[in-house]
């Protein structure tokens, strides 16, 4: 069976590099088998957000699907620090997706699509998972998505 980054290649994906937590947080908390990723921006490797804005009004669905596909590259990049290797993933257990939406936006669950297809894709059943898909106000640097993750380990 295909690697992680095997299928990202095949994705004509890539990680991007792991940076810093951008506050007074740890990017990854481990604990036993478990790994509880803060929320992830879609930041570019070349640094700002790959989208500003309000779904509903600044950024469309598709562009919004592809920024939380962006958000769940940096949740693997995350992983691979903290664990040393992404064959150590088990499964994705829950993902939560926060979506700044505009008054009446009513499709943040297609928006988060972008980062639980990514998974399922990229890890077949080991990438389902549960997951919360929500509308907010705002996001930290005026970013459209933002996903955080719990994912299962090797301990």
């Amino acid at each position: 069976m295909a690697t992680i980054k095997e299928r990202l290649a095949e994705q004509g994906l890539s990680l991007p590099k792991a940076g810093p937590a951008l506050g007074a947080y740890v990017d990854v908390a481990l604990t036993g088998n478990l790994a509880f990723v803060s929320g992830k921006l879609p930041i570019r490797e070349e640094g700002g957000l790959l989208y500003t804005g309000k779904l509903g009004k600044d950024v469309t669905i598709e562009q919004g699907y592809e920024a939380a596909r962006l958000c769940a590259l940096h949740i693997l990049a995350c992983l691979e620090a903290a664990v040393g290797d992404l064959g150590k993933i088990k499964r994705i257990v829950r993902l939560g997706g926060y979506v700044a939406a505009s008054e009446g936006f009513v499709d943040a669950p297609k928006v988060v699509n972008g980062a639980s297809e990514l998974f399922i894709t990229l890890m077949g059943d080991a990438g389902r998972h549960s997951r919360a898909a929500i509308g907010v106000a705002s996001l930290p640097m005026n970013a459209p998505v933002e996903v955080d993750a719990v994912v299962e380990v090797e301990a």
